[in-house]
């Protein structure tokens, strides 16, 4: 069935960090004589009906009317932006996804995971309303590849999903583990250690900041002026948080995202920060928790990979 559909993609246009990450093998592009994606196909994928529009790009649609959402205090209508999308295009190599994820806090991690471990992209995650009860989150994806392998990619996404809420039908308010003591002493030492930087220690709290140069307006800038990883530690040696921000061009942030996740830190957001920089920086907030020194590991394994990135 053809249709029209009016897709906007405006937080993944604004993070830009889209770069086809490979589905599969030979990128098989199941479709009619006319080269357009089969929809139906993808459909029987995702486990969910496809529509095709007017120039062939093949939409999924999965409108989240599993919570009630509230925002300004007034009762949201799901069709009124709570619908998760997935649209297929034709692609250099199969076909490529883009698609925007409704997500609540505690579906976050789980919808992230599913998509990496699917060969997808997270290519950004932020807020679209303010004063929502609860929290809605929307983490927009991509890849590229064979149209089937992404359209099951998507559901597994999708199913990650609708477990946490099969095991809790209401968002929690707190991520998984103990809350660490927030006057807890640590050790500033290993910390730096393990980094390899000296860091500054205030109130309980260890931040260490790695600057990075760029170009703004023709005009080199730099740490100074917010182009830095800033990672803080709190809490414990045995017990602690650490939290921050990574800066990253686009090629750096799979890798990071990735390896961050492989290391238990969770991901809660990831967007510009600046317009017309050179290169265009991306930026993932990040928060986990366990012992220190071994939240201090991944974020060295981070910074790790960071470097190695094309």
């Amino acid at each position: 069935m053809i249709i029209k559909l009016t897709m906007v993609f405006a937080a993944a246009a604004a993070c830009g960090v889209f770069t086809q990450a490979l589905v599969g093998g030979g990128g098989r592009m199941p479709g009619g004589s006319d080269g357009r994606l089969d929809a139906e196909a993808i459909g029987k994928a995702a486990g969910t009906k496809a529509m095709t529009a007017e120039d062939g790009v093949v939409a999924i649609r999965w409108v989240r009317d599993d919570v009630k959402v509230t925002v300004d205090k007034m009762p949201l209508k799901p069709f009124a932006g709570l619908g998760s999308v997935a649209a297929f295009h034709r692609g250099r190599r199969g076909a490529m996804v883009m698609g925007d994820m409704v997500v609540f806090q505690d579906e976050v991690t789980p919808a992230m995971d599913a998509a990496f471990r699917n060969g997808l992209e997270v290519t950004g995650l932020h807020n679209h309303f303010a004063f929502d009860e609860p929290k809605v989150y929307f983490m927009h994806i991509g890849g590229s590849g064979d149209a089937e392998k992404l359209a099951a990619g998507v559901k597994a996404i999708w199913d990650a999903i609708k477990e946490v809420r099969k095991k809790n039908p209401q968002p929690a308010d707190n991520l998984p583990g103990k809350v660490p003591e927030a006057k807890g002493s640590l050790s500033a030492e290993e910390i730096e250690h393990i980094l390899g930087r000296k860091g500054r220690a205030q109130g309980g709290v260890v931040m260490i900041s790695i600057g990075r140069e760029g170009q703004m307006h023709g005009v080199k800038i730099g740490e100074s002026m917010g182009l830095g990883t800033t990672v803080a530690f709190s809490g414990g040696d045995d017990y602690a948080v650490v939290y921050g921000d990574f800066i990253m061009t686009g090629a750096e942030v799979q890798p990071v995202l990735r390896t961050l996740r492989q290391h238990g830190t969770h991901i809660v957001a990831l967007h510009n920060h600046m317009i017309g920089e050179a290169p265009p920086f991306y930026f993932a907030h990040f928060w986990g928790k366990g012992p220190a020194k071994e939240l201090a590991q991944g974020i060295k394994a981070a910074l790790e990979v960071q470097r190695e990135a094309k």
